[in-house]
């Protein structure tokens, strides 16, 4: 029995070091970065600008995978379920820790299921409508929308989504009548909105300032406590709705058991990337503002933001089928 416990402890041995040098030598082989939202969203934009950077940076393709629906939960679960050998990440955002207050039956634990890498940015959302819409400002928007003067359907990337969030809020705050139409990503959102379909959109930053220099869409306000650099001029929600705010970010998570050693790599590429100036004027063209953190900092953030948008899923009075 001695003998047989001495050779199951070498091989338990064994296996630690092979581990330990599988990590040390990560990556030997191409990377997934799921995108739990479509295509052309501003998660999808900013997870390709990153996947780009740490392509060249790790010496491996790092390739985006879209796996939308479910508000974030479809592509989140399947992060969560795959093996942790720092080879299947996804793109976070606020979002994933919202769903838990407004899903009765996740089938992952935002807290437990995954490994925190880094954050990565900050995103305003900015209300955005269409040009036909007979409103010219904010307070105008805000009376239209009370006095019910015609049909205000606004989008967002999905159910219980932090776009979703933004507008069920901003509608119980100034006792509105807009109607809710999810779609399975940000892009198609936008493109709706392009086209007539949908009235408004509070939409990620990145998604609409093409179309917001363009002339092609109004913007309205912005989400945030304070007003956005790129576009000082337009006010903020809380201008008119004083206590509105809604700030949004996204960042890096891993599964849950992810060795140590490949979260940090991984962690301190990433902060490594923000830092570049071309990666943060990129993002500033977006109006977000880079981050870069470490997975204990990063941790701790998410830990501290889940309570927070319970509670503003709560206000806002959404829900979700």
């Amino acid at each position: 029995m001695k003998l047989l416990a001495k050779i199951a402890l070498v091989f338990a041995a064994s296996f630690s070091m092979l581990g330990t040098a599988a990590a040390q030598n990560w990556p030997t082989k191409p990377i997934k970065l799921v995108v739990p939202f479509g295509p052309g969203g501003s998660t999808d934009i900013t997870a390709r600008l990153l996947a780009q950077e740490l392509t060249i940076l790790l010496g491996q393709s790092v390739v985006v995978d879209n796996r939308g629906g479910g508000g974030g939960n479809i592509g989140a679960a399947i992060v969560a379920r795959s093996e942790p050998d720092g080879y299947t990440l996804m793109m976070a955002t606020s979002t994933h820790v919202t769903n838990p207050g407004l899903y009765k039956d996740m089938t992952y634990d935002v807290l437990k299921d995954f490994a925190f890498v880094s954050q990565v940015a900050f995103i305003p959302n900015m209300l955005v409508v269409t040009k036909d819409l007979p409103v010219k400002n904010l307070a105008e928007f805000v009376d239209y929308v009370r006095q019910n003067k015609g049909p205000v359907y606004y989008g967002s990337s999905g159910s219980g989504t932090s776009q979703h969030l933004a507008a069920a809020l901003f509608n119980t705050m100034a006792n509105g009548k807009m109607e809710h139409i999810p779609y399975k990503g940000g892009g198609a959102a936008a493109v709706d909105l392009m086209a007539g379909r949908i009235q408004a959109y509070f939409a990620p930053l990145a998604e609409v300032v093409p179309r917001i220099d363009s002339g092609s869409v109004l913007a309205i306000a912005a989400t945030t406590k304070e007003r956005v650099s790129r576009y000082p001029n337009i006010p903020t929600v809380g201008e008119a709705l004083p206590g509105y705010e809604v700030a949004l970010w996204n960042g890096i998570f891993a599964p849950a058991k992810t060795p140590p050693e490949i979260v940090n790599k991984l962690s301190t590429a990433i902060q490594q990337i923000l830092k570049k100036p071309e990666m943060q004027k990129k993002l500033a063209e977006q109006g977000s503002t880079p981050v870069g953190s470490s997975p204990e900092e990063f941790a701790k953030f998410v830990a501290s933001e889940l309570p927070k948008w319970v509670r503003i899923a709560k206000m806002s009075g959404a829900t979700v089928n």
